[in-house]
């Protein structure tokens, strides 16, 4: 598993992690990496995977070879979550 060293941590930042670890009863390496997962591009990332599984899932329950949902159906359950 790939490790990251940082250096020069401004003294606030590490205050801040080191409070969260603190109260979560974490390690400030465990404390980091609960707060590198919540950054917006991961998360992102994250969701667009499950959104793909759960396609996936729906069209081999259904039997389907291609998604046969039209688009606009789509576009309107997203609009109305």
């Amino acid at each position: 598993m790939p490790s990251l060293q940082i250096r020069d941590v401004p003294p606030d930042v590490y205050e801040a992690l080191a409070a969260r670890a603190k109260a979560e009863n974490r390690s400030m390496a465990q404390q980091a990496i609960i707060e590198l997962r919540r950054m917006p591009e991961f998360v992102a990332r994250e969701t667009r995977k499950q959104v793909l599984a759960r396609l996936r899932e729906r069209r081999q329950k259904n039997g389907e070879r291609e998604l046969s949902i039209p688009a606009a159906k789509l576009i309107r359950e997203d609009r109305d979550r």
